[in-house]
C-alpha cells in the first residue's frame, strides 16, 4: 500500500504523533491567518489582568475608604501633659495631675533622659528605630513565622512608632485587624512627626504601672529623681515595666517586676551590648517596692502660678529650687520650736533683677493647724517698726537730720498721742544711728511728724508697696510705728530699694521676656538710702549672728500678733515673718528674738558669704556730729523753730514751692544757675540740693545754685540754729 499524498486527509488522525501532524493555518481570502487559539489565549490573559486589576482597585479602595474611615489621629489629646512648675534652671518645683488623676510630664529624650536608658530601650523594643519608616517588615516577618510555627503570638513585632500608635488609640484584643490598624497609625505618625518628637511622645506616654505614664513620672516615682541619670538596673527595669505595667507594678508585684528586669539584662548580654559582670551587678540591687510622693517645692507659688497662667503644660518661676528646699526645711524647724500654732514665712529676692528666688508661705502647706495653705508672704499684716528707715531716709533726704546728729529721746506728746518705746524706757539725747538701731519709737515719731505721714505713704506707694489703712482713716502718725498694713513682699520690694540706692523693682516670679522691661521705682535719694542701709549695717546682731554681715531691722506689732526682720546685703534681700494666721496675740514672739535669727540663718544657709553693699554716691556727707554744719548737729522739732528773741525762722522767698523753673540755656547749652533767696534764720545758713550740701547763704541771704537736671528738684536751707525750710520746684 502506498502513502498517502501530501494532500489527502489522513483515515487514521489520532494515530499520527504529535510531532509530524502539522494542521495548516486556515487563511482569509486576502492570505491572512484566521483568528484561532492564540487569538483567544489573549483575550483569556487580557480579561485575568484586566479582572486583577478591578480587584486591586476594588481592595486599595476598600481599603483607602477604611483608612479614611479611621478619621485624624488625635495627637493633640495625644500630646496632653501634667502641668509642670519648673524654677529658674528648669528643676521640677511641681506637677499636678491631670484631670483623670493621671501623672504624665513632659519628656525631653535629648536633654531630659539617660543616654544609656535610650540604647537599653531601643535595642530591646526597636532596634532599627532610626531605619525604618513606622513599620519593621524583618519584625513583623518574625512576628508572623512564629505565630504559625507556635500557634499563637510570641512577639508582636511592634516598632516603637506601632507602641505609640497604640498607646494613643488603646486597644485591648490582639489581633491582626488590630496590628493593621496599628500598621496604618504608625505609618501616619512617621509623616506627621520626626524621630526625635516620636521618641519623646512615647517616653511621654508609656505605662508604668496605676497612674504613672511616661519615665519621668515613673523615675521620680520610684527612684526619687529625674531619669537624667540612672543606673543600669534602674534603665533595666523602666525598659521592662511598660511590657506589662499592671502586673509589674513594683508597689504590688515587685517580684514579678525584678523578673522582667532581669530578662531584659540576659537579653542585653546575649546581643553583646552588656557584659555578664554588669548584668550580674545589675541583678543584685533590689527594686523599690513602695512609691514615692510627687515633689511639692514652693506649693504656694505653684499655686499661683497656676492661677495666673493658663494652659501652658510647663511654668517656669524665677525661683531657686535649692535655695527654696533650704529655706522651707528652715521654716519647718524653726515653726516646730516656736509652738504648735506659729507659722512661719520667707520671701528672698534677688537685688539687681528684683527676682524672687524663694518664697515659703507658710511652714507646712499640709498643716491645718497652722493654716498651711494660706500664704503668709501675701497677707496684709501690721509691720511693727520695719517702716522707720524709711522715715528715717525722708529726713536724710530732706536735709534736716544726718546719721551723726544728736536727737532727743524723751516722753512727748503730739496732740492726744504720746509714744513710748517698746521697753518703757527712754535714752535721753543719742545719735540718731543709734536711735534708728535701736528702734527708738520717740525720735521716729519726732521726724514723721516733720516728713508728714501723708508724704511717707505716698513714697512707699510709689515704690510699689501697697499700704492698707482702716477705712476712712488717713495717715497719721500711728503708722510708724505700725498703725498700717502691709505685705512680706511688699516690704521686701521697699527694702531691696535701700540696697538698689533708691529704687525699687517690681518683684518678678514667673518667668517671662516682657517682665524684663519693668521700670524702676523711686523710694529715696541715693545718699539717703546709703546713709540708712549704712546705719543698718551696724545693728547689733541676734545671738546667733555676726556683726556687720547684713543690713537689718526688726518690727513687732501691737499685741505680739506679728514678728519681722528684714535684711539685705549687696546681692540679695531677705524677710522674715512670724505670728499666728488666725491675727490671734502670740505672747513672747518679738521681732529680735524670734524673727532675727531666723534672718541670719537664711541668709547663711545660701551658701553664700554676704555681698558687700554699695559705696557712698558722690556727694555723701561722711562726718562726725563735730564736724557737721552746725544745723545738722542737733534736730529740733518743729515746734522749736520759733526764736523767744523774735528773730524769724527762714523761710525760701524765691522760687516758691511748687514752681516751674525755666533754666534751660540758650541753643541748647547747659543749665544756667538759679537763685535762691532767703528771708530770716541765722547765719551762717547752709544749702541743699536733693539732701547734698551745695555752699552756704550769703551775707545778703541768697546764692546761685547749679540746677541737678531737668525734674524735681528739693531745695532745702538750715540756719545756725538747726530751723530749716525746703520747696520742691521742677526744673525745666
Amino acid at each position: 500500500m502506498s502513502a498517502p499524498g501530501p494532500h489527502a486527509p489522513s483515515s487514521c488522525p489520532d494515530l499520527i504523533r504529535a510531532s509530524t501532524c502539522v494542521v495548516p493555518q486556515k487563511k482569509d481570502m486576502d492570505g491572512r491567518d484566521k483568528p484561532g487559539h492564540d487569538g483567544i489565549g489573549k483575550r483569556r490573559w487580557f480579561r485575568i489582568a484586566a479582572a486583577s486589576f478591578a480587584v486591586v482597585a476594588a481592595i486599595s479602595a476598600a481599603l483607602g475608604a477604611w483608612v479614611v474611615s479611621l478619621g485624624a489621629l488625635p495627637l493633640a489629646q495625644a500630646s496632653e501633659v501634667s502641668t509642670t512648675i519648673v524654677d529658674r534652671n528648669g528643676k521640677l518645683l511641681r506637677a499636678y495631675a491631670m484631670a483623670d488623676g493621671r501623672w504624665r510630664l513632659p519628656v525631653d529624650a535629648g536633654t531630659g533622659v539617660d543616654p544609656g536608658y535610650l540604647k537599653l530601650l531601643l535595642a530591646y523594643e526597636d532596634r532599627r528605630f532610626h531605619s525604618h519608616s513606622g513599620v519593621d517588615p524583618l519584625a513583623l516577618g518574625r512576628a508572623a513565622l512564629q505565630l504559625l510555627t507556635r500557634g499563637h503570638i510570641v512577639s508582636g513585632g511592634s516598632t516603637i512608632t506601632m507602641q505609640l500608635a497604640r498607646l494613643i488609640e488603646p486597644r485591648r484584643e490582639r489581633s491582626v485587624y488590630a496590628k493593621l490598624r496599628q500598621v496604618v497609625r504608625a505609618l501616619e505618625i512617621e509623616r506627621r512627626m520626626n524621630k526625635d518628637q516620636i521618641l519623646d511622645l512615647y517616653l511621654a506616654m508609656a505605662p508604668f504601672g496605676g497612674n504613672l505614664e511616661g519615665v519621668r513620672a515613673a523615675s521620680i516615682a520610684y527612684f526619687g529623681k529625674e531619669p537624667k541619670r540612672l543606673s543600669l538596673a534602674e534603665s533595666a527595669l523602666l525598659v521592662a515595666l511598660p511590657q506589662s505595667p499592671e502586673t509589674r507594678r513594683l508597689d504590688r508585684y515587685p517580684d514579678a517586676a525584678r523578673a522582667a528586669r532581669d530578662r531584659v539584662l540576659d537579653r542585653m548580654v546575649e546581643d553583646g551590648r552588656i557584659s555578664e559582670e554588669d548584668a550580674a551587678g545589675a541583678k543584685a540591687v533590689p527594686v523599690p517596692r513602695l512609691r514615692k510622693p510627687m515633689p511639692i517645692l514652693a506649693p504656694h507659688s505653684a499655686d499661683q502660678a497656676m492661677a495666673s497662667v493658663k494652659g501652658a503644660p510647663v511654668i517656669a518661676l524665677t525661683l531657686d529650687a535649692s535655695l527654696q528646699k533650704v529655706l522651707e526645711a528652715l521654716a519647718r524647724d524653726r515653726a516646730v520650736a516656736l509652738g504648735p500654732n506659729i507659722s512661719v514665712a520667707i520671701v528672698a529676692v534677688d537685688n539687681a533683677s528684683g527676682d524672687v528666688l524663694a518664697r515659703v508661705g507658710s511652714p507646712d502647706y499640709f498643716d491645718d493647724r497652722r493654716a498651711g495653705q494660706v500664704d503668709m508672704t501675701r497677707a496684709v499684716r501690721s509691720p511693727g517698726s520695719t517702716l522707720k528707715p524709711f522715715i528715717y531716709g525722708l529726713a536724710f533726704e530732706d536735709g534736716f537730720v544726718h546719721p551723726e546728729s544728736l536727737i532727743d529721746d524723751r516722753p512727748i506728746r503730739f496732740g492726744s498721742y504720746a509714744p513710748e518705746n517698746f521697753d518703757m524706757t527712754f535714752q535721753g539725747t543719742v545719735p540718731v544711728r543709734k536711735a534708728l538701731q535701736m528702734s527708738l519709737n520717740v525720735p521716729a515719731v519726732a521726724l514723721l511728724d516733720r516728713v508728714g505721714a501723708s508724704r511717707l505713704s505716698s513714697r512707699l506707694k510709689q515704690a510699689g508697696a501697697n499700704l492698707v489703712l482702716p477705712k476712712d482713716e488717713a495717715p497719721g502718725l500711728a503708722m510708724g510705728l505700725g498703725g498700717v498694713g502691709i505685705t512680706l513682699q511688699d516690704l521686701v520690694q521697699l527694702y531691696s530699694g535701700l540696697a538698689r540706692l533708691g529704687n525699687t523693682r517690681p518683684l518678678r516670679e514667673i518667668m517671662n521676656v516682657r517682665d524684663d522691661a519693668r521700670d524702676s521705682l523711686r523710694l529715696l535719694d541715693q545718699v539717703a538710702a546709703w546713709q540708712v542701709g549704712n546705719v543698718l549695717m551696724g545693728t547689733p546682731p541676734p545671738e546667733n549672728g555676726v556683726h556687720n554681715r547684713i543690713a537689718f531691722k526688726t518690727g513687732t506689732s501691737y499685741g505680739y500678733r506679728d514678728a519681722w526682720s528684714v535684711g539685705f546685703d549687696g546681692r540679695i534681700t531677705i524677710g522674715v515673718w512670724v505670728g499666728r494666721p488666725d491675727g490671734a496675740p502670740a505672747p513672747g514672739i518679738v521681732g529680735r528674738t524670734a524673727a532675727a535669727p531666723i534672718l541670719f540663718d537664711a541668709f547663711a544657709r545660701t551658701g553664700k558669704l554676704p555681698a558687700p553693699l554699695a559705696k557712698p554716691p558722690k556727694g555723701t556727707l561722711v562726718a562726725s556730729n563735730a564736724k557737721l554744719p552746725l544745723p545738722l548737729r542737733r534736730y529740733r522739732p518743729v515746734g522749736e523753730l520759733v526764736r523767744t528773741d523774735g528773730e524769724q525762722a527762714p523761710r525760701i522767698q524765691f522760687p516758691l514751692n511748687g514752681s516751674r523753673i525755666d533754666a534751660a540755656g540758650a541753643d541748647g547749652a547747659p543749665f544756667s544757675a538759679m537763685p535762691v533767696k532767703i528771708a530770716g534764720g541765722a547765719l551762717p545758713m547752709t544749702m541743699l540740693v536733693n539732701g547734698v550740701s551745695v555752699g552756704e547763704i550769703d551775707g545778703r541771704r541768697q546764692c546761685l545754685v547749679d540746677p541737678p537736671g531737668p525734674g524735681f528738684a528739693r531745695l532745702t536751707v538750715i540756719d545756725a540754729k538747726g530751723a530749716a525750710d525746703t520747696v520742691v520746684v521742677r526744673i525745666q
